[in-house]
């Protein structure tokens, strides 16, 4: 188990913002009465960055910021199921580059949508429980990965039906799985948190024959020569509590529990020794009245700034590129008093879109005379 070095300070931000940049409410949507658990933009196409999609109840609607704060519905798509209630959302896209949102939650199903063709393209069974979140591999987007209440986590050819890996067992979660990421650059790793307090990374090198093979498999998906990897190359118990978003910030880790902030830590891997390692804590950024789990913050696609709601119904953003931490702002209306389940932040970070507890979803925008 990987352990904090001795004399490792972290960083802590201040409240206080000092890289100031203006935002203002442009916009605010009742998409209905159920939760909003999810909000992601586009950023696998260009042609679609200020696209994004929400996820709530057995709803997946998708959407275009226009000029002037305004909100376009391009597409809605009702699941069969009434008892559905979808938790997560991801862009991918097919080897084609047809794009594709595929999205989960508490019938453990994947479904994946033809936004294209406005039509159902895939539905992926194997999950045992939930899905809480999955993310797509921006190097090749037709991989998109899943976290899951049944303590694994899978990925998926949304282009063949395939489930190439299942990373569980004896080494894999010991509860619920709450967050997974892609490496940026690495294609081969993954990170992953749940509920029981830790965050594993894992490896794929090993069985990289097996993704590329998924891409050729022309027989049945079932048949597939599904592999399961059962042990991390690396376990850090960062935090005391559920850890319920984690993100790669270059090689370093973003990742969030219920103690009101956000941690960058190191981890530091034995390459001898899979599995253990050192960690430094390299800086925290405060989130005030952030301690209820499901809340997952968003940066923007250069990763120069992260966004987070709380359960009050306001946005802290951060500057990730800055040491000690920067507070670029603090957001807060006097209507928005719901849980933020998740914000999305535009390519370039000049709009923060926010999704609620109470089925509402907010547009932030940049002040024209603001430091961008």
């Amino acid at each position: 188990m990987a352990k904090v070095p001795i004399g490792c300070e972290p960083v802590v931000g201040s409240l206080t913002p000092s890289k100031k940049k203006d935002y203002r409410v442009t916009n605010r949507l009742q998409e209905g009465k159920r939760p909003l658990y999810a909000v992601v933009f586009n950023f696998i196409d260009s042609t679609y960055f200020n696209v994004f999609a929400t996820v709530g109840g057995n709803r997946v609607t998708v959407y275009r910021c226009l000029e002037g704060g305004v909100i376009a519905v391009l597409q809605s798509y009702i699941d069969e199921d009434k008892d559905e209630s979808f938790y997560t959302v991801s862009w991918a896209c097919n080897t084609d580059g047809n794009p594709l949102i595929v999205a989960g939650g508490i019938n453990g199903i994947l479904r994946v949508i033809d936004v294209g063709n406005e039509k159902i393209h895939k539905s992926f069974v194997g999950h045992g429980d939930s899905i809480n979140e999955i993310r797509t591999q921006a190097l090749k987007p037709s991989l998109v990965v899943s976290a899951s209440k049944d303590e694994s986590i899978r990925l998926w050819n949304v282009h063949t039906g395939i489930c190439i890996l299942i990373f569980a067992g004896a080494g894999g979660h010991r509860n619920e799985v709450l967050s997974v990421d892609f490496h940026p650059s690495d294609i081969y790793r993954i990170s992953s948190c749940g509920m029981d307090n830790t965050v594993k990374i894992w490896s794929m090198k090993e069985f990289w024959t097996y993704v590329e093979k998924s891409f050729n498999w022309t027989d049945l998906p079932s048949k597939f020569p599904t592999k399961t990897v059962q042990f991390p190359i690396f376990i850090a118990s960062i935090h005391n509590n559920y850890v319920d978003c984690n993100r790669w910030l270059g090689d370093f880790i973003l990742s969030k529990s219920v103690d009101n902030e956000i941690v960058l830590w190191e981890p530091k891997m034995k390459e001898q020794s899979p599995g253990e390692g050192t960690i430094d804590i390299l800086q925290k950024y405060p989130v005030p009245e952030c301690d209820i789990w499901f809340i997952k913050f968003s940066c923007d696609f250069h990763y120069k700034a992260a966004a987070i709601g709380n359960r009050e119904g306001k946005i802290f953003v951060w500057e990730l590129q800055t040491s000690p931490p920067e507070l670029i702002t603090r957001l807060s209306h006097v209507q928005s008093k719901s849980p933020i389940r998740q914000t999305a932040m535009s390519f370039d970070g000049s709009t923060i879109l926010s999704c609620c507890e109470d089925g509402t979803i907010w547009r932030w925008d940049v002040v024209a005379n603001s430091c961008v």
